[in-house]
This record gives structure tokens, C-alpha cells and sequence, in this order.
């Protein structure tokens, strides 16, 4: 349970984000604050995982999606654990200070991460440890690395295209998150407190809001355990083409070379008339009946857009179709073309 549940008004999140604050009694004006650079967010869920060793980092570019040799301090990159047939099992925020590499994870995962890193150590010279009891991660609306004598921060490349990649949407100025600023601090879990000092706090509903409306994808909400990255317009920041060997490179090459994701990620506009919206995992029909095509993986408040959402759909789903989640109509923006 984090300390910072004990500021005024905070209302524990549900779900993915249980532990830290969904909001802090104003959702709406938090988002704004962000969208304006001035909050920071509680992410101190999160897990928190460190690697050291001269192989530490060709180690992990073997293991990964993305090309990581030679990484720099302080520069940020995104990776992805996949499984042998190319499914997502865990994304990695990834930052080296030129000692250590942090790695940041979804909440809960960070022990799953480590495991599996720890059994694949084989005679490299490194060594893995889940040190989410000792740090935590604070999110702010800040697209710049951070410098020495600063908390070491992880900067989201998203939308990038990070290196030698492809993307299936819109890309520079046209795709919805080139404006979206986004990094984590890591810092002592004891001083998290003192480092948001009196800066506005922003719960996660608001940084969720920021998040589904840049099309930008979460490990374990936007996926399930059949996502491949190509589903997700993931490629763009996490995956380089033409890197060595790794875990699931052959399905990533193949989709991207010889076919298309069998579905794909759309971004919706929900209904907003009534009081109550359609949760993740509900499924979507057609407005005019019939099986379902797919189902929300993500849904939020946003401050002017209303409630919107992610989901995944099958790949030749008409994307002039209007859809219904239980009960409530919603309109596709093409992500993924089919």
C-alpha cells in the first residue's frame, strides 16, 4: 500500500492499479494538470528489477526484442519478453546508469521477470534482483532523459519509431501521442514521498485517460495470452527487425514479412450519455446483431473527449461498423489497418 494514499482524497484504484491512487477527488482537473506537465503520478505499484555485470546488457539484447548493445547511461529503451510462438508475455522499461540496469515492470510481474532472467543466466556474468521492496516509481509528464544527480528516470519512446522498426498507424505529427510526455523515476521507496514534494499529485485514472488516448498499449491490460506485438502497432517502439536471435523472433518476422496479425487494436469513442460505461473485457458486437468481433481491453474518462477505450478486433472486421459493448454504441478509429 503506498504512502501516498494518505494525501487528501485519494480513492484507491481496482484491478491492474490496486495499491496506489485512482484519483485524489478531482480525475478531470488531475488529467489537466498532467496534460500541462505540472502533476506527478503514483506509480509506486509498479515492479522494480536491476541486472548487473559486465554481460548485462548484451545478455539482455539476446534475451529481447530490442537492440539494447551498448546502450548508453541514461538512455531509455522498451523491450519485450516473448514467448517461444511470439506472444507478449512481459514489456520492459529499461534505463542503465552505467553500473546497473533498471528495469521497471507492470505491477506484480516483477517477480515472474526476474525468475525467468535469473534461469537464463547460464555462465554470463550477471545477476538479477527484484528490488521492488527498496524503490519505487513515480510517472511525470516529462519527455526529457534525466541528467546525473537526478532520480534515473525512464523516458517512453511511444510513438517513436525507435531504430529499425515498422509501424502499421499514422506516424510523426498525425499519430495521437506524438504530443504525450511520459517518464518514470525510480527512487528509494522510503524518500517517495519527499521527491513529489508539494507538487500536485494525479491518480491513475487521469494517467490512464492520457494513456488510451495516445493509442499507447499496457503489458497485461491490452494484451492477453495470444497477443503477438504486431496486434498493438508495438513494433513501432519495442521491436528492432533486424537485431539477433531472440525468444519468438521467428513469428515476429514472419507476420511482418509474409501476413497480417490475425486482429488488430482499434481505438473507440464510447457512448457517453449514460452513467455507467462498459468495462475492459466486454465483448463487442455489430449495432446490428451478431457474434462478437472482439472486446475492450482498455476503457477511460477523458477530460474532453468522453469515455474512450482500446480494443482488440478481429482483423477483417469492417471498420465502418458501429459497434455495441454491452449495450453501449461504440465508433472505431482504425489503429492496425486489417
Amino acid at each position: 500500500m503506498s504512502v501516498l494514499l494518505e494525501r487528501p482524497g485519494a480513492v484507491e484504484g481496482t484491478g491492474p492499479d490496486a495499491g496506489v491512487a485512482s484519483h485524489y477527488g478531482n480525475p478531470h482537473r488531475e488529467q489537466r494538470l498532467l496534460a500541462e506537465g505540472l502533476a506527478v503520478v503514483d506509480l509506486s505499484h509498479r515492479g522494480v528489477v536491476t541486472v548487473t555485470g559486465p554481460d548485462r546488457l548484451s545478455w539482455l539484447h539476446s534475451l529481447t526484442t530490442q537492440q539494447l548493445l551498448d546502450l548508453p547511461p541514461r538512455t531509455s529503451a522498451e523491450t519485450l519478453i516473448l514467448s517461444p510462438k511470439g506472444h507478449v508475455e512481459h514489456a520492459l522499461h529499461v534505463v542503465d546508469d552505467g553500473e546497473t540496469t533498471w528495469i521497471t515492470t507492470e505491477p506484480g510481474a516483477a517477480s515472474a521477470v526476474a525468475g525467468w532472467l535469473d534461469s537464463m543466466r547460464f555462465m554470463l556474468r550477471v545477476e538479477v534482483a527484484d528490488v521492488s521492496e527498496r524503490y519505487a516509481v513515480l510517472g511525470e509528464p516529462v519527455a526529457r532523459e534525466s541528467a546525473p544527480g537526478e532520480p534515473l528516470a525512464w523516458v517512453d519512446p511511444w510513438p517513436g519509431p525507435v531504430g529499425d522498426t515498422f509501424c502499421y498507424g499514422p506516424e510523426g505529427e498525425e499519430h495521437p501521442g506524438s504530443g504525450r510526455a511520459w517518464r518514470e523515476l525510480v527512487v528509494p521507496r522510503d524518500q517517495l514521498a519527499e521527491v513529489v514534494g508539494e507538487r500536485p499529485l494525479a491518480g491513475t485514472w487521469a494517467a490512464e485517460a492520457l494513456r488510451v488516448a495516445a493509442w499507447r498499449p499496457r503489458a497485461g491490460v491490452d494484451t492477453d495470452h495470444r497477443t503477438i506485438p504486431h496486434e498493438l502497432d508495438w513494433l513501432r517502439t519495442a521491436v528492432h527487425l533486424h537485431k539477433g536471435c531472440y525468444r519468438g523472433q521467428e513469428t515476429v518476422a514472419r507476420v511482418k514479412n509474409l501476413g497480417r496479425p490475425p486482429r488488430r487494436v482499434v481505438f473507440l469513442h464510447l457512448d457517453g450519455s449514460g452513467h455507467v460505461i462498459p468495462e475492459a473485457g466486454t465483448e463487442l458486437t455489430p449495432l446490428e446483431g451478431g457474434r462478437a468481433v472482439g472486446q475492450l481491453t482498455s476503457v477511460a474518462r477523458h477530460a474532453d473527449d468522453g469515455p474512450i477505450a482500446l480494443a482488440l478486433v478481429k482483423r477483417n472486421l469492417d471498420p465502418t461498423l458501429t459497434l455495441l459493448a454491452d449495450g453501449t454504441s461504440a465508433a472505431q478509429t482504425v489503429v492496425v489497418p486489417g
